[in-house]
């Protein structure tokens, strides 16, 4: 190619760049901001402190709560009879297509507890059957008052998560704070948005964020481990609400300061002990890596920053095909997640409220809350275990206990520990992360004997 020829080839380039990098810019900025409206700004509401998509999920609970029971049992019902059809008949225009194979062609283990989830959303709903199931404080907890939060933020999270995932926000963030993120938490810079989404607006959402970016090869099986148990936390609307039904809400400032240091050492030490330490940095196998953060020699971090998220944006292919998405990930999370919820969340309630399988557990912590100086440590012990289960059920315990002190610990360790198996765990377990059940055990026994000594050592210091 001559040298004329090559002159004017760089200038058809240079036009085309020209031609098309600004609408990309505008679609990466216009929605990228609404993204961070939606997903990162606190907003007070309420009473409280949330996010937008917040605001819209707490509205729609308000307008419609007494509704929403029935309806989700109904989502539950149908989650599990179509996975139950499609097991028994194999139609092949549901094997065919993608999405109704995922949310239905599934193995026998989850069918089984979505028949479960079924059986005890309808027996709660309607009450009858065994006390056990349908209890205010068991099937009642879980289907009166943790579904519709979850159908609500699910609703509007995973509709406009595509807002902070397609456009380029995340590979703006992580090229800028790659730098920060990797050295202390080993971790890719666009972690740093999951972060911020949970403790702005509900650690569920952070989840939902991991596991998108996992399985479109944005992190690898080691990376999604991490951030799914150390980065979706409790927001700070929901701390809000433990410290307060605890009796300390006069002490929140220096509570939730409290939980963020207790929150940031146990999220560098995890990566770097076992089981975490172990997986492999290894990407999705169907996705692939996708994920280029490492900025070139000859070119500014914030500028390749910008390139990076105008080529991503520059890749939508159209606003209906990201609503499309937006609703399959509603449709994945109300059939394949909600059910699951439902069956696993009663089961552990009864475990919590009938037996004494959590006192047993929490029996060699004792003489710990002891060496930690923390006044009625029989009492406490099984509200540091029991959040296992559900995380609101350490405060139930902790109301009850009269030392300042102690229920000051309670409330902070039941924040940090983050693995509540009616809902984080659940989420992590039926995800494509690699995670098993006795994993995630060890990590909530990891990060309670990590964060208990910070928190109790900060409470001495306060009463």
């Amino acid at each position: 190619m001559s040298s004329a020829d090559k002159s004017q080839k760089d200038q058809q380039n240079t036009e085309t760049e020209e031609k098309d990098t600004p609408p990309s810019k505008k679609r990466f900025l216009t929605c990228s901001l609404l993204g961070i409206l939606l997903f990162l700004v606190p907003v007070p509401f309420d009473g409280s402190i949330t996010i937008g998509v917040g605001i819209l999920a707490e509205s729609l609970q308000s307008a419609f709560g007494a509704y929403i029971p029935g309806f989700m049992t109904i989502v539950i019902a149908v989650s599990a009879g179509g996975a139950l059809a499609v097991s028994i008949f194999q139609p092949a225009w549901v094997l065919r297509n993608e999405a109704l194979s995922s949310l239905f062609f599934i193995s026998k283990a989850w069918l089984i507890v979505r028949i479960i989830g079924t059986i005890f959303a309808v027996m709660t709903l309607f009450q009858f059957g065994p006390g056990v199931i349908t209890a205010d404080f068991t099937g009642g907890t879980v289907l009166n008052d943790l579904v519709p939060v979850l159908m609500a933020w699910f609703l509007f999270a995973a509709l406009f998560m595509p807002l902070l995932l397609s456009f380029g926000l995340m590979d703006f963030i992580g090229t800028v704070l790659r730098k920060f993120m990797q050295p202390v938490f080993k971790l890719p810079g666009r972690s740093a948005i999951d972060a911020t989404a949970s403790w702005m607006g509900a650690g569920p959402v952070g989840v939902l964020i991991t596991t998108q970016q996992f399985e479109q090869g944005y992190y690898t099986k080691r990376e999604a481990s991490v951030i799914a148990t150390n980065f979706s936390i409790a927001s700070i609307a929901f701390s809000l609400v433990i410290i307060s039904f605890i009796g300390l809400d006069a002490y929140f400032v220096p509570f939730y300061l409290t939980v963020t240091l207790a929150v940031v050492v146990a999220a560098i030490i995890m990566p770097r002990i076992p089981p975490l330490s172990l997986k492999k940095d290894e990407y999705h196998g169907p996705a692939g890596k996708q994920i280029d953060e490492v900025v070139p020699e000859n070119e500014s971090t914030f500028s390749f920053g910008i390139r990076k998220a105008v080529e991503k944006a520059n890749s939508v292919k159209s606003m209906k095909h990201v609503m499309i998405r937006g609703l399959t990930n509603v449709m994945d999370m109300w059939l394949g997640l909600i059910p699951i919820v439902m069956a696993l969340g009663t089961v552990a309630l009864i475990l919590a409220e009938f037996t004494p399988v959590f006192v047993w557990l929490s029996a060699p912590i004792v003489p710990l809350l002891q060496l930690l100086q923390l006044p009625e440590a029989a009492q406490a012990a099984p509200a540091m275990i029991v959040g296992f289960a559900d995380m609101f059920l350490p405060a139930v315990i902790g109301s009850s206990i009269e030392s300042e002190l102690t229920r000051f610990v309670i409330a902070g360790v039941s924040i940090t520990q983050l693995v509540y198996m009616s809902e984080i765990g659940v989420l992590i377990m039926r995800s494509k992360i690699p995670l098993s059940f006795w994993e995630l055990a060890v990590i909530f026994i990891q990060r309670t004997l990590i964060t208990l000594p910070i928190i109790a050592g900060v409470a001495h210091l306060i009463f």
